[in-house]
């Protein structure tokens, strides 16, 4: 091939590099002419379309659950209801009901009692299930049942189908629990 061919091809080439690479840049910039927060690109933030959300199925604006909770150390407790002849040695009954997931901590000797449909997750410490009759505390990550007197393993989800189920420091173990709880619950 002669020399002059060579530059010409190339100088041909270069020039239908550079018209379709204009081709290619108008497109692009005409795709993004709206600028964002404009009626063309709106933005909206989660907290605006909760607020939509709700006003659509009637429920206000509010969705906060409205119950600020911690731990139960600030917890007045509901009193020893249960008790005959109003003996004030036992020690009170401390009460919560709640969606947030709260941080209790179960001393030995005590009990964690799950209202119906509560579930708990142990984080630290020796638990076992107290429940009363055959069936007991379901195991959502394992999927099994543990009845009572069986060990709650540490760091698994568990379910309280009925009240009157829950969980205690292992017998002779001196440490106490501490349990991530979502629902009602009576420490007692």
């Amino acid at each position: 091939m002669k020399p002059y061919m060579k530059v010409s091809l190339a100088a041909l080439a270069i020039g239908v590099g550079v018209w379709v690479g204009s081709v290619y840049s108008n497109t692009a910039i005409g795709a993004g002419t709206s600028q964002p927060g404009t009626a063309d690109d709106p933005v909206v933030t989660k907290s605006y379309v909760d607020q939509q959300i709700q006003k659509a199925l009637g429920g206000g604006g509010s969705t906060g659950s409205g119950n600020s909770s911690g731990n139960n150390s600030g917890s007045t407790g509901t009193g020893n209801s249960g008790s005959t002849g109003g003996d004030t040695s036992l020690p009170p009954l401390v009460s919560g009901a709640s969606d947030a997931v709260e941080i209790v901590t179960v001393k030995p000797g005590q009990q964690l009692i799950g209202k119906s449909g509560a579930e708990f997750i142990v984080r630290s410490g020796k638990a076992v299930i107290v429940s009363e009759g055959t069936n007991g505390v379901a195991d959502l990550t394992d999927g099994i049942d543990l009845t009572n007197g069986q060990a709650a393993p540490t760091n698994h989800l568990l379910s309280f189908p009925k009240d009157g189920r829950g969980i205690t420091v292992l017998e002779g173990n001196k440490y106490s629990l501490t349990v991530m709880v979502r629902g009602g619950y009576t420490l007692k």
